[in-house]
Formats: C-alpha cells, structure tokens, sequence
C-alpha cells in the first residue's frame, strides 16, 4: 500500500530535531528500553548462579508459568548457566525465598487499558516483583532480561527500585502481510520482538490488491483464486493469536474494504462497481477497482465474510482499512452516478461515507469496534469509529476534538527508512499541541507501520529492528525521555538483544552479501555496504513501475539498512572533532577514511564474479575519492594550513559527484566530510 502525499515532508522534521533539549534522566550504566517510568539505584545486587530459582504467588493468569518458563531458558541461553534443571515453571513453583518472585493480584485480560504496571526491586538476595496482573508480571521479566549485568565476579542483576507503567495503551506494530506474504515464524519472531520491548499491539494488514491471506471456509476461493497459494490457515491464525497472547500482545486483523480490493474481486468480481476481468495486481500502487456500494447483496457477503473472520480474532477491534479509494470507477459508472445523484452527494467521498454507515453495524454485530484509516474521517461518520491518522497529524488532532478515539501512525512509518530519531521526537502529544483532559483520554496511542512493498522474510526484521524500539520507548516510557544521542546508544545494544531474541535483522546480510558476491569473500562488500542507506520515502519505487510481487529483493539496496550505525558513529565523531579536536579524533577519523579510500580496490576484484554488483561501482569509486579528500581536509587541519581556492573548487566537485545516487542506495558519510574541506577555508 503505497503511503505517498504529506510524507514526503517528513524529512523536514529530521532537520529540526537536532536542536531539541535533552530530558532524559537514565543512568548511562543501564541499557533499559523503554526507560521505566521511574528508577533508583541502590548498592545491592542479585548474582545468577546454577542456584537461580523463580517462584510465582498469586493468583494469575496461567500464560504466566509460560512465560517465566521461556524466561528461565533465556536467560540459561544468555549467560550459558546451565538451568535447565528447572525444566518448566509451574504453580508449584510458588518459594517466596527463590531468586525472581513475581507477585501478581490478578489475571490480566487482553484488552485495551488493562493494568500493564509492575514493581520491582532488588535486595541484598532476591528481585521482587509486584504486579496487580500477569501482564504487568510478563513486562518486568522483560526488564530484568535487560538488567543482567556482569563483572568480575560473574553474572549479576543490579539493586534498584522500579516502578514502571506504559504511558499509552495502546502501542502497535502494523505488519503487512498481504503484498508480500510472511510465513509464520517470521510473525513468530516478530512478536517475541515486540514483546521484549514491551509493545503489545500487532496489527496484521491481511488483504490487499496483491492477495487475501486467511482461508475462508464460507468463501473458499478467497484462497484458491486470489492468494497465489499463501495464506495462513485457520489453525495457524488461532495459534498466532495463541502466541501473542501468551506474550501479552492482541492481534488485530485488518480486512480492506472497499478500495484495495482487487483481490476479493478477483475470486467475486460480482461484487466489483465495474464489469470487467479482475486478476491479482503485481505491482504496488493505488488502483481504480472498488466495490460497489450501491449492490445490495455486497452488504450479506460482508457480513458472512467479517462474522467468519473476526471469530479468528478475539480482540475487540478490527481494521477495515477504508483508505486510498481514487474514487474513479465510482464516478466514471452510470448506476452508480445515479444512486450519488439521487441521494445528493456531491463527492465520492460522501458515498464512502455512506458504505461506512453500511458496514458499521455488520462490524458492531460481531461485537467489534471498527478502525479505519483516516480518510473513513468524513462528515457523518459515527463516532464510534476508532481513526488511525497516517496522512498527516491534522486529521489525529481533529478527530480527537471531535470526540473520536485515535491512533497515530503518521511520523511511524519505517519502512520509510528514516532516522530512529526522527520517530523518537514524533510524539502522540507533544507540548506544542493543547489538548484537554477530555481529548487525551481519547489518544490511545500510536502504531509503527510495516507496508512490504520493498520487502521480503528475509529483508523484513532489517526494516522494523531495531528501529521500532525507539517507537516503543515514545509509547511507553514518560513524556520527557527525549535523549537521542543516549537513546541510539541504548538502541545499538538493544539490537543485540533482540538478536537474541531471535531477530535476524543483524544476522540476514551475511548470507545475501555471500550472495552478492558470489563467494565467502565479502569483506569488500561489507564495508562498502555499512555506509550506504536505501534510498528513502519512495524514491526507490522510481514511479512504481519497477517492482513487482515477483522482484529479486537481494540486492545492496536490500542488503543495506536504515539509519547505519557506521555513517551515524562517523558524523558524530567528525562533529566533535571540529568542536574539539584531538589526536585519538583525529586518528579514529583518519583510520576509517583510509579504510573507505583503500576499499575500492579490493571491490573491483569482486566484479569479475559477480556482475550484480555493477551497479554499486560508481559508489565505490565515489566512496574512494570522497574518502580520498577527507584524508587531505584532515591533513590541512593538523598543519594548521589553509588549501588554495583552486583545490577546494576541485574537491567539492568530488563531494557533488559523491551525492550521486547508485544502486538505489545513497552514501551516509557525504555530508560529515564536507564539513572538514570547509573546516579547512575556515567556515
């Protein structure tokens, strides 16, 4: 689903964030994402040893035995103490004297603003925790997981006292899984992701132009007909909703109508407002098909079709998309003109409107609360309808004045590609927005948005992680946790934590640059790759008319990944030299540019095995000469010597040339670099 329009401003407010204050109060020697809503540290500690032990008192929902059991196998993996002796954590698992004892009140019920808050505390043997429900529970193992700690003496967890609750509760991941499907171990290993940073909404985008993903045995050819055969089963649909369960998260499904439905009209085109063959859309884009309001045995399909497939979905809401309708084969279709005409509506909108209304009590009568995107935010709408604001924040604030729940996706969308930081500042209600109590009780959170168009299973984890913990973080932790440059350092090592988890956002390169490459010789490659960045918004669609379903998605511009910590640790020890330069700057600065100078030769032995990699040749030589030019800036600074106007003339023309985008990839380090040739003349 192509998200066009006001995004591409979005990259304005990365410019502005750079000047914000920092609030954050975290202790630099803690790794927590998200921060807690308060902490204080004491001296006390809790070693892990082969003694370890959890006990459980309370009366809880039984996902938690589940979940302290995973626990203990986790935290055996992460620091090789063989606890498996413990086998799995039951109700006779109830010592009040074990390493861990979770206290819980009561069972927790997944639904929206339910009790999510834990205590814990560390004491001079034991970390307590205190919890009115299991959810709560489940969220501060997830924190102790992030506390271990090690020195000297072994592996350890530190004293401190926390008291921790999200600050919206409603924190969600949109995954689209119909334009490109995902088999379920990768919506498996997706939940465990969100689970560890403590977000418990996935929102699963399941039917679009491109396919209908879940079996349906009222309208079997929803499957047969329109899913190229990738679907998920009835039975893989209730153990998923089994497995975000046991980890605290709700699904909510998200069926389309009435835009975006090429794929149902497919496998019923009697349903279409314009008589013509209907097959599965390879490309990604907007498109014309529509259903037709106006056919009155449209509204029993939906009906069968929304009680069928919400029974999948135990949650109280469902998403019923609504965005993106052109409008056109209403307009340019007689009878349907007509029935516009008649009941005096002026704009097509007006008759999305009017199919709203239609599909709200079908929606009400399975007992869910409908979501739609916020073009569903028309006059008339009912304000039961929850909307979920991506075009731009507007509609969110307006929609909440209004009186209608809301949720923001507008500022969340990663696969964009950008910065972690600017999602980290986008914030639900920011202080330049007024609001009364009233409305923002109405805000019930955000939601990060994962649309597949340019991604694959195995690119996908690359493109949510670990990005999406800083949106997590803004969900959860207090308003005034706005430290970018503390949060990117939480977040490289989050990272590795949820390649523990079982993330391959880390691991996936490897094999696809082996790929590339044609051989196990990637070094290369690698370094050349860890400076570059797919191009961002929808520049690499170049107008939509060069991917399709089908497209090989294991190039560089695959293998490459937002928001590189490389490029990132770079530009952020080229600022600090010119605030302050020193000697291990400078060297540090130095070694890397002759690494990037020095790369180009050894790229170029790659290309003989490996044509693929020919459309990044003119990056790598770009990268050699820019580098090369970096080298001389730094030497002109340490001589304290200015260069003639001829050489600078001469050497911005190679950072221009180094802009030049390549194998839909940009170089990261361009603009740092430019920065030391203008140090040099003293600007």
């Amino acid at each position: 689903m192509i998200r066009r329009m006001v995004q591409k401003i979005a990259l304005v407010f990365v410019s502005l964030i750079s000047g914000l204050a920092s609030y954050a109060q975290v202790n630099n020697m803690l790794n927590l994402m998200p921060v807690p809503a308060s902490l204080k540290e004491n001296t006390k500690r809790v070693s892990i040893d082969k003694h370890f032990s959890i006990g459980i008192i309370g009366n809880a929902n039984p996902r938690i035995y589940a979940e302290a059991s995973r626990f203990v196998r986790r935290l055996s993996n992460q620091t090789g103490i063989f606890l498996d002796k413990l086998g799995f954590i039951s109700q006779a698992d109830s010592n009040i004297n074990a390493t861990v004892v979770l206290r819980v009140k009561r069972p927790g019920h997944l639904k929206l603003g339910e009790d999510e808050s834990y205590y814990l505390e560390t004491n001079s043997n034991q970390v307590a925790v205190n919890a009115v429900t299991d959810l709560g529970a489940i969220h501060a193992l997830e924190t102790i997981l992030q506390l271990v700690s090690t020195d000297a003496n072994g592996y350890y967890i530190p004293g401190l006292s926390i008291h921790d609750e999200p600050r919206f509760a409603w924190r969600g991941l949109l995954l689209d899984v119909a334009l490109h499907f995902m088999p379920v171990d990768v919506i498996q290993r997706t939940l465990d992701g969100m689970a560890a940073v403590k977000m418990n909404v996935l929102h699963m985008h399941l039917c679009n132009d491109q396919g209908f993903r879940v079996e349906s045995k009222q309208f079997p050819r929803l499957q047969e007909v329109a899913s190229d055969g990738k679907y998920y089963t009835q039975e893989e649909i209730r153990g998923l909703v089994k497995y975000a369960s046991q980890r605290g998260i709700r699904i909510v499904p998200e069926f389309v109508v009435p835009a975006h439905t090429t794929a149902i009209l497919t496998a019923y085109p009697e349903f279409a407002s314009v008589k013509r063959d209907y097959h599965l859309q390879r490309y990604f884009g907007v498109f014309d098909p529509v259903m037709d309001p106006t056919n009155e045995k449209l509204y029993p399909f939906l009906q069968k079709l929304y009680s069928e497939m919400t029974a999948l979905f135990p949650d109280d809401f469902i998403h019923i998309g609504g965005d993106e309708n052109t409008g056109k084969d209403w307009q340019n279709t007689t009878h349907i003109a007509a029935f516009m005409k008649a009941k005096g509506m002026k704009a097509y909108m007006d008759l999305q409107t009017y199919f709203n209304k239609r599909l709200l009590p079908i929606i009400q009568k399975t007992g869910k609360t409908m979501i739609g995107w916020d073009e569903i935010f028309q006059p008339g709408i009912p304000k039961e309808a929850v909307i979920q604001s991506w075009r731009g924040n507007e509609s969110f604030y307006k929609a909440l004045k209004e009186g209608h729940r809301a949720i923001l996706s507008y500022g969340y969308y990663i696969d964009l590609i950008q910065p972690a930081s600017y999602h980290y500042l986008n914030d639900p209600i920011p202080d330049s927005i007024k609001l009364s109590g009233a409305e923002k009780k109405l805000v019930l959170g955000g939601e990060a948005t994962m649309w597949s168009e340019l991604v694959t299973p195995v690119t996908v984890d690359s493109r949510i992680w670990p990005r999406t913990a800083a949106i997590a973080e803004r969900l959860w932790s207090p308003a005034n946790v706005k430290d970018v440059e503390d949060m990117y350092r939480r977040l490289d090592i989050i990272s590795l934590h949820l390649e523990a988890v079982g993330l391959q956002h880390i691991t996936y390169k490897y094999s696809l640059m082996r790929q590339l490459a044609n051989g196990p010789d990637i070094k290369a490659l690698e370094v050349l790759v860890n400076i570059l960045e797919p191009l961002k918004i929808y520049d690499r669609n170049e107008g939509d008319t060069m991917y399709t379903v089908f497209s090989p998605f294991t190039k560089i511009a695959d293998v490459a990944i937002p928001d590189q910590p490389v490029p990132r640790t770079f530009n952020k020890e080229v600022q600090d030299f010119l605030v302050h330069p020193s000697p291990e700057l400078e060297q540090i600065i130095s070694d890397k540019l002759i690494l990037w100078k020095n790369n180009d030769n050894q790229f170029r032995k790659l290309l003989s095995n490996s044509p693929v990699l020919e459309e990044a040749a003119s990056l790598s030589e770009n990268l050699s000469a820019l580098a090369a030019v970096g080298l001389e800036a730094l030497q002109f600074l340490h001589d304290q010597k200015k260069p003639d106007d001829n050489w600078l003339s001469k050497k911005m023309e190679i950072v221009k040339k180094a802009r030049v985008r390549g194998a839909r990839c940009e170089i990261q380090v361009v603009g740092s670099i430019e920065k030391l040739i203008e140090k040099t003349v003293g600007k």
